[in-house]
């Protein structure tokens, strides 16, 4: 929930990117949203499809260790 309230505040600072004095803010800021939303996006699609393709779900027989 952070990092969506992050790129809303970041949002002005990347589309005045050309206004005096933001020189260094607003580069900084389209920076950080594109790495906010790649790892946004990484989280949502690749782990979930990674988990499907090696995950064990199901139905699995407990394994009892004997002392």
């Amino acid at each position: 929930m952070r990092s969506h309230v992050t790129e809303l505040g970041l949002v002005p600072l990347a589309i005045g990117i050309r206004d005096q004095g933001r020189e260094v803010e607003g580069p900084m800021a389209v920076v950080i949203l594109g790495g906010l939303m790649t790892s946004m996006v990484l989280n949502l699609l690749m782990l979930r499809t990674l988990a499907l393709a090696f995950g064990r779900f199901g139905d699995q027989p407990n394994e009892t260790v004997e002392a």
